[in-house]
């Protein structure tokens, strides 16, 4: 699909599809869908005030124009309440137009940026907020069907700047217009490429395959790539990640993408993005039960988004330097599986206790985390569907943030919030150590089922140490089993823009 910025008057862009907006509550509508209602001599303001349309968030209502507009369809969507437009309304109300314009077979469609219904949002930000949008809310993941597809998503879609003249438009508007759909747009090819990596099944996302997209990415984008194999990472001693791998034939693959912010990178944080890559997670010898097993393919999610989130930075081109580290394994039984009771030497040194081999997730990223470390990488943001204690604790709607730096943390709410991803922040208190300390290890990789999230999170902290860290549990927000208007059902790609976002914040200082 391609995105044109254009100027003109709303009533006389030419498209297959005019989109216009109404809030929830207003008595009238305004700006586009005012002037579209007038050519449609009040059609659409029937509607809101007989009640067949009311406003609510992702409502749509679509209907001809008979030639009375330059459009050959109206779409009018809802923003839902004026207290709570926002612009991650503004992207799922683009994404609910999008899929009405799908629906109606018709090739392209318009935007109008200068509406006096979304308040005082910026109009670049709502061009990236609408493009993001799109793109998203019209992903599928049709790979594998092999009936005919319908190839029904529209071709075109126009953001139009106006009415003002041309001339003046250009010089103020346009150029930086152009750019933030640019941004939108890459952001949700980023995400969309997280989804994808997530919706593959097990047997073709093997670790092996997950490094083979990550050297695409860097050869794509202007990126480096390096892999560790098995024998690389015994001689560097990486025992907490190779426990986990020891029980599949599929080889484990340490992932390092790795982009140069230039000159101007110099002096600045230089953050690492660490993605757990389990790319089927049985639970190993303590293993799961079968039920929504078949799920456990979406358990490299956090690795995935790292190599989405890298992706989308070789493409901005930020003047920071950042780098992101996927170790990725399969975690299967066989005879040569790893056992509760083992005891495990990280590459930290530390030596840790299995209680439990599904408890995987934490031992590939203690290797991850004393890497980059040793590679004086600061700060760290791990991300990883790590614990269904989380998904109990939040539901499927927030992801679960841990850190040993508020200020850190806050830099990335603030990003998470920009992208529409919500996080909320979990205690970290010193009383949950005591729950995983061990007996005959240093630390045990399992502290009981109360406060899992959070002795989870401890245990990360231990190898993370004093460098700034927060870590992302997405274990609930890594898959939706509902539809929303920029989520189909299944992968989210969740984080890659919040990693964006943050490594954006970095490197402006």
């Amino acid at each position: 699909m391609e995105f044109h910025v254009i100027t003109g008057r709303p009533e006389a862009v030419a498209a297959g599809v005019l989109v216009v907006f109404h809030r929830e509550g207003a008595t009238s509508l305004q700006g586009a869908a005012a002037l579209a209602d007038r050519a449609l001599e009040g059609v659409l303001s029937q509607a809101v005030s007989s009640g067949e349309f009311k406003g609510q968030y992702g409502e749509v209502k679509t209907t001809h124009t008979y030639g009375r507009l330059g459009a050959g369809r109206v779409v009018l969507v809802g923003l839902g309440k004026a207290q709570d437009l926002k612009l991650d309304r503004v992207r799922g109300a683009a994404a609910a137009a999008c899929k009405a314009i799908r629906r109606a077979k018709e090739a392209s469609g318009a935007f109008i940026l200068e509406d006096e219904v979304f308040g005082d949002l910026a109009v670049g930000r709502l061009a990236q907020a609408i493009t993001e949008g799109a793109a998203l809310g019209l992903y599928d993941f049709q790979k594998y069907k092999t009936r005919d597809i319908e190839n029904d998503h529209p071709k075109e879609l126009l953001l139009v700047i106006g009415p003002g003249e041309p001339a003046e438009l250009e010089a103020a508007n346009l150029e930086g217009v152009r750019r933030s759909v640019a941004i939108g747009r890459c952001l949700a090819d980023a995400t969309n490429l997280a989804r994808d990596m997530v919706n593959e099944p097990a047997n073709t996302m093997t670790p092996t395959r997950m490094w083979e997209v990550a050297t695409q990415v860097a050869q794509d984008w202007g990126l480096e790539c390096a892999c560790l194999d098995r024998d690389e990472m015994e001689a560097m001693g990486m025992g907490a990640l190779l426990s986990v791998a020891q029980g599949s034939r599929q080889p484990p693959r340490f992932i390092i993408l790795r982009y140069r912010g230039g000159p101007e990178a110099q002096g600045k944080p230089h953050p690492a993005f660490l993605g757990k890559g389990v790319t089927f997670d049985s639970g190993g010898i303590s293993l799961k039960p079968a039920e929504k097993m078949e799920l456990m393919k979406g358990d490299m999610a956090g690795g995935a988004a790292v190599i989405g989130a890298m992706r989308a930075i070789g493409e901005i081109k930020p003047s920071i330097n950042v780098t992101g580290i996927v170790p990725a394994v399969e975690n299967l039984p066989s005879g040569e599986a790893s056992r509760p009771g083992d005891v495990l030497r990280a590459l930290s040194g530390k030596t840790i206790e299995v209680i439990s081999t599904d408890a995987e997730g934490r031992l590939i990223l203690a290797d991850a985390l004393a890497y980059a470390r040793r590679e004086k990488l600061s700060p760290l943001v791990d991300i990883a569907t790590l614990t269904g204690a989380c998904a109990i604790a939040l539901g499927p709607f927030y992801t679960g943030a841990f850190t040993n730096n508020q200020p850190l943390l806050d830099r990335l709410l603030k990003a998470s919030e920009e992208a529409g991803e919500r996080i909320w922040p979990m205690p970290m208190h010193d009383d949950f150590e005591e729950l995983i300390k061990s007996q005959i290890a240093d630390v045990k990789n399992v502290g009981g089922r109360e406060g899992g999230a959070i002795t989870a999170a401890h245990f990360l902290a231990g190898f993370a140490e004093d460098t700034p860290w927060v870590h992302l549990d997405i274990a609930a927000t890594s898959q939706s089993e509902t539809e929303r208007p920029d989520q189909p059902k299944g992968a989210t790609g969740v984080a890659v823009r919040t990693l964006v976002g943050l490594a954006l914040s970095l490197a402006e200082g």
